[in-house]
């Protein structure tokens, strides 16, 4: 892969779960990933709880922002993670989707936010695995 490839992470209020991995491919990528998030109906501001649970693994996404969902950043995206946003994510035919069902943490307390930032931490590993070349695929 010569350019760097792009994920979008997808939710209806973009302020829980896109947030949090946008966070984790953010930080654990570090830059090798292009990485933007958005909803479908975006909410007002980034879940605090979501903000409380990142903070705890050392993330801070006090400044992210919801962001409504444009076809735009669909088309610009290698691939297009969605979380519980239904038929409102366009689809484009050639990008790779994943579908991943992950709780709402919206009006959640942080002893249930947790087990879903965790979650979304193994699922975000695992595509940073399978979108980046090993330092031994390198050559």
């Amino acid at each position: 892969m010569t350019d760097k490839p792009s994920v979008l992470f997808v939710c209806v209020h973009n302020a829980g779960r896109s947030q949090m991995a946008a966070g984790y491919l953010e930080h654990l990528a570090d830059g090798r990933i292009e990485v933007r998030s958005a909803g479908s109906a975006p909410g007002d501001r980034v879940n605090p709880v979501a903000v409380e649970a990142m903070a705890e693994e050392g993330i801070d996404i006090t400044a992210a922002r919801p962001k409504i969902l444009t076809p735009e950043a669909v088309q610009a995206s290698d691939v297009v993670v969605t979380m519980g946003c239904g038929d409102a994510c366009p689809f484009y035919p050639g990008k790779r989707y994943e579908d991943w069902v992950l709780d709402d943490p919206a009006g959640q307390g942080i002893e249930a936010v947790r087990p879903i930032r965790d979650q979304i931490r193994a699922r975000v590993t695992a595509l940073i695995a399978d979108l980046l070349p090993s330092p031994d695929d390198r050559g």
